[in-house]
């Protein structure tokens, strides 16, 4: 029989155990969601398009795991939260809201320093094409300061976000309107590590090369390789065109049939669909035993 001070040490060490593990514990990432639901530019049907105010409304709607989002390249190595590559005078105006002139009527982005962004708003205009979003004076934001204010709100919705960013690139237009791959990559990945994201976030391009040279320098890094409508390969043909399986082929949702994700999952690899805007649809891909929706209506989820 122990003696009472050995069962009381005896206790404590189990005591000190457990609470180990449990710190631990709440110290892990979470895994990768089993459905990923995606907040496309954040929310953009419902609030200016990739900002931190879009990223709050999808992390309002409990079900959204994931936020995602597109990234440029400034004139002064900043990384910008942006769509196109240039100033888009469909929602794009000046801060008082007058509409752009010269040569800032579609100024490709990568001539303008951060600061110099600052004068434009992406939110007083709105946009034609979604008619339910927001009209609010909204600014195109660092990517470190947007995945700042996204990890200080997450935690206030019982959530822990993961991050599905699109490097925005092509060979035809290195040098002209970003840098090439290895600069782009390095730079927003800086950023990504920089803030602790690292194991929650997906890089994701239709520019295989970016991709190609993620995998090879940064291998703990999940990544995505994003399909035009246009695409004819099937994910044998894509995983052989890129020389690596990526975490996630991500498709045109029209593209998605049941031999696609049969396919894609005999390798191993997720399908995740771009852009799925109504209920039926996502009901219908979800049917197909998909791994994710982004929508720019994550209020449908």
């Amino acid at each position: 029989m122990l003696k009472p001070y050995k069962i009381t040490l005896a206790i404590l060490a189990t005591l000190l155990i457990t609470s180990s593990c449990a710190v631990r514990k709440s110290n892990q990432e979470p895994s990768f969601p089993s459905f990923a639901y995606e907040g496309h530019r954040g929310a953009r049907g419902l609030y200016p398009e990739n900002s931190i105010g879009a990223m709050k409304v999808a992390m309002d709607i409990p079900v959204v795991t994931t936020l995602e989002m597109d990234c440029h390249i400034t004139k002064d190595k900043k990384v910008v939260v942006y769509h196109d590559d240039y100033l888009n005078p469909k929602f794009v105006t000046y801060a008082d809201g007058s509409e752009l002139k010269g040569t800032d009527n579609k100024g490709l982005v990568y001539n303008y320093t951060y600061d110099q962004l600052q004068q434009f708003d992406l939110g007083l205009k709105g946009n034609v094409d979604f008619p339910h979003q927001q009209k609010v004076s909204t600014k195109i934001n660092l990517l470190a300061d947007l995945i700042e204010e996204s990890e200080k709100y997450a935690p206030t919705k019982g959530k822990k976000m993961f991050y599905n960013i699109e490097t925005k690139s092509s060979d035809k237009k290195d040098n002209i309107a970003h840098p090439e791959p290895k600069e782009f990559s390095d730079l927003l990945l800086q950023v990504v590590f920089d803030k602790g994201i690292d194991k929650r976030t997906v890089i994701q391009s239709f520019d295989k090369r970016t991709i190609q040279y993620i995998n090879k320098q940064y291998p703990s890094i999940r990544t995505s390789f994003l399909i035009d409508a246009k695409n004819t390969k099937t994910p044998d043909e894509l995983v052989e065109e890129l020389g690596f399986k990526p975490f996630i082929i991500s498709p045109n949702y029209k593209l998605v049939t049941k031999e696609f994700v049969n396919a894609a999952h005999r390798l191993g690899v997720k399908v995740i669909p771009w852009t799925v805007n109504k209920k039926e649809e996502i009901d219908a891909l979800k049917a197909l035993k998909v791994d994710g929706i982004i929508s720019d209506y994550p209020n449908l989820f």
